[in-house]
């Protein structure tokens, strides 16, 4: 039962990612609802979340894609200049993906969307 629903878990993770439209969307607009939307996901479903194995096929299916939408909407946003063009877009997604973590960890009390909202919008200022 708990891998049925850490697949459940992870297969709502890959709609929060495709939701904000990170290949179509304006990259700020994206950037935004896309945390907003894994946001959701972390902190309501984090048990499972954290329960989804590694070696799970599906699961390293689906974040592997999460992966290369995520590296293609940080290319887009350095062309439209919101990443600085130096800036090595790898290391920029790791620190993404630890500020999500972090504020993921933060939001563990938040229960309204409002708030969820508010998290992503601290990330969106440290861009």
């Amino acid at each position: 039962m708990v891998e049925a629903l850490a697949t459940w878990a992870t297969e709502r993770f890959r709609q929060a990612v495709e939701a904000g439209r990170p290949l179509t969307s304006p990259p700020l607009v994206s950037l935004h609802q896309v945390t907003a939307n894994v946001l959701q996901v972390k902190i309501g479903w984090s048990f499972a979340m954290s329960r989804a194995a590694p070696s799970d096929p599906e699961a390293a299916r689906v974040h592997a894609d999460v992966l290369a939408q995520c590296d293609q909407l940080f290319r887009r946003a350095q062309e439209a200049g919101l990443v600085s063009a130096g800036t090595d877009l790898e290391w920029a997604r790791r620190v993404y993906y630890a500020l999500i973590r972090e504020a993921s960890e933060e939001g563990r009390e938040v229960v309204d969307i409002g708030a969820v909202d508010q998290l992503a919008a601290r990330l969106d200022s440290n861009r």
